[in-house]
């Protein structure tokens, strides 16, 4: 059996002599080889290209699949223009504010604009909490709360904002039932 300490010596010995290999045979970065007396010096290539970064030239890559194809050689059509806002009627002005609201329909020009004067209040449908909104552009009427979270909810609103603020704490939707008096499957929905 080798001792110990014969084994170690040898290994740092063994590690010494790599070390001392590599050293001698690894090349020199900015070491030139020496010349000898009577050689021609070597001819250094001329640089031909400039050190500057080339200019930004866009995408330069083909798109991937036919639709993105598609899509690259048809640009996207300009957003619609704002319409004219609604001229104020000669009667009384309403006093519910729908300048939050917009018309959802698909076919109306006033789609997505918020506060051009072209929705009216129409009171409580089946006297329920909502208003319906109707647009005097397109003819259409719609409820109050649509595209929101509420729709088809029977209960007040403040309620339902404070269950959600109870949820929002980490409070189980359990608890939450025992607190406002309600069913696990009323807050569950």
């Amino acid at each position: 059996m080798i001792p110990r300490q014969f084994f170690s010596l040898m290994v740092v010995l063994g590690l010494l002599w790599l070390f001392c290999m590599l050293h001698v045979a690894w090349p020199r970065q900015g070491g030139m080889t020496p010349q000898r007396p009577g050689e021609p010096e070597p001819i250094k290539p001329r640089c031909t290209h400039s050190k500057a970064p080339p200019p930004f030239a866009g995408l330069t890559h083909k798109p991937p699949c036919a639709l993105c194809e598609h899509e690259a050689s048809h640009p996207t059509p300009p957003p619609p223009m704002r319409p004219d806002p609604m001229p104020p009627t000669n009667r009384r002005p309403r006093e519910v504010n729908t300048s939050r609201h917009f018309c959802p329909q698909a076919t109306c020009d006033y789609r997505g604009w918020v506060g051009l004067g072209n929705l009216r209040a129409n009171g409580h449908p089946s006297g329920g909490p909502w208003r319906q909104c109707h647009c005097t552009a397109c003819d259409g009427s719609f409820p109050e709360h649509h595209g929101t979270i509420f729709p088809g909810k029977r209960v007040a609103v403040e309620l339902l904002v404070r269950v959600l603020a109870c949820l929002a704490e980490g409070l189980g939707m359990r608890a939450t039932a025992r607190v406002f008096e309600v069913d696990p499957n009323t807050v569950l929905h």
